[in-house]
């Protein structure tokens, strides 16, 4: 028998995630005996490094299998202020979370009230949008062009505002694009946000994974500490995607109103993920193995700039991105719009992508490709890309 009892109507703005019908695709396609090679995903194929993982087991067997600390432990706290850019005081201005996602998310709650309007990149990463609307925001897009390698000019951002905004949400390394904005750009769009009143919500969770230059934090302005928030995690950089371990670095008011809301939601970050966490941060041996980790992603960037440089005349445009492990791929030149490209691609190639359509209107025509996969993997299924593309 239906239900028709009324539900919340704010989900009919809410997308799930684009990935969901690729992944259930490549699914059947393997059940059915055809081999499929993944280049979706936005996790690292690294394993999480064996310090880390000791450490949180310790921390179960110690007994941290109850509630912990709703802020995180102290020595958790400092160990994230040690690693940021500016000082934080690791007492008022730091929050533990469940992982960036969840950072993200009380810091919204924390500013926006129902109608409030926030200003997001297209393309960007699509919870960004999601979380503003889920929250009863009102997102606003700003074009970040191939042409301005995925930068929105100053004018852009400023063509944008309405009387409604109360914030701009900017992501470096960007994912899908890998766009790393030089000091300058930064400089700038925070003077915007000051002149504007606005707060700037920094999502950094690729902080440390760059290929040439180490990427700025716009932490890194002190003189402009007083309307910014940081959202990061372990996810990336450590490869602790399934640990869920962030955290949120802003004013003490921001940090209080995500407390509660932190507090309401779950309680507290289990304490031996905080063990695992604080290890992570802390440890000479585990960062080096970030280091590594970086290192390979780097190895196979290159190879696929080497493996484009064999196809000449291939229709698609590859730029190598800055940062994060993503390749945006432009098959604009193809005329096909990119759910098309990613169906005919898995059905003809056995190779599965990410429609530049999930991060916005403006990635129309690209496709995402991860280089968080085995070197195998990435080469085999980028040539059979460009194999594909040649046909077209």
């Amino acid at each position: 028998m239906a239900n028709n009892l009324p539900l919340n109507r704010q989900f009919a703005h809410i997308q799930q995630s684009p990935t969901v019908a690729v992944s259930d695709r490549m699914l059947a396609l393997k059940a059915a005996g055809r081999a499929v090679i993944s280049l979706t995903a936005g996790d690292p194929d690294f394993s999480t490094p064996d310090g880390v993982v000791a450490a949180g087991i310790n921390a179960m067997r110690s007994g941290l299998t109850h509630y912990g600390p709703s802020r995180g432990f102290p020595h958790l706290r400092a160990a994230i202020a040690d690693k940021l850019a500016a000082p934080y005081n690791p007492e008022s201005e730091i929050l533990v979370t469940h992982g960036g996602v969840h950072a993200y998310y009380t810091a919204l709650q924390s500013i926006l009230n129902p109608g409030d309007a926030v200003l997001i990149p297209d393309p960007s990463w699509g919870t960004h949008a999601n979380m503003v609307r889920l929250l009863r925001g009102t997102v606003v897009s700003v074009p970040a062009l191939p042409e301005e390698a995925f930068l929105p000019k100053l004018q852009a951002w400023q063509a944008a505002l309405t009387p409604e905004t109360r914030a701009l949400v900017i992501n470096y390394p960007a994912n899908p694009t890998g766009a790393i904005p030089p000091r300058d750009y930064l400089k700038a769009l925070l003077e915007f946000a000051a002149q504007h009143n606005l707060w700037v919500i920094s999502d950094e969770v690729y902080e440390n994974l760059y290929f040439n230059e180490k990427p700025l934090s716009v932490g890194a302005f002190p003189e402009h500490r007083n309307h910014v928030i940081l959202v990061n995690s372990l996810s990336k950089t450590y490869a602790m995607t399934g640990w869920r371990g962030g955290y949120l670095a802003a004013p003490n008011a921001i940090i209080e109103n995500a407390l509660k809301a932190s507090q309401n939601s779950i309680t507290c970050v289990a304490p031996f993920i905080q063990e695992a966490a604080a290890f992570a941060l802390t440890d000479p041996a585990v960062q080096t193995q970030a280091d590594a980790m970086r290192a390979g992603y780097a190895h196979r960037r290159a190879l696929v700039m080497r493996i484009f440089e064999e196809y000449e005349n291939s229709p698609v445009l590859v730029t190598p991105p800055q940062g994060a492990f993503y390749f945006f791929l432009d098959m604009r030149v193809l005329s096909m719009c990119a759910d098309e490209i990613c169906e005919q691609l898995l059905e003809q190639a056995g190779v599965g992508l990410v429609p530049g359509t999930a991060f916005g209107p403006g990635g129309e025509g690209f496709v995402r490709m991860t280089i968080a996969a085995s070197d195998e993997d990435v080469a085999t299924g980028f040539r059979a890309i460009l194999e594909w593309a040649s046909r077209q």
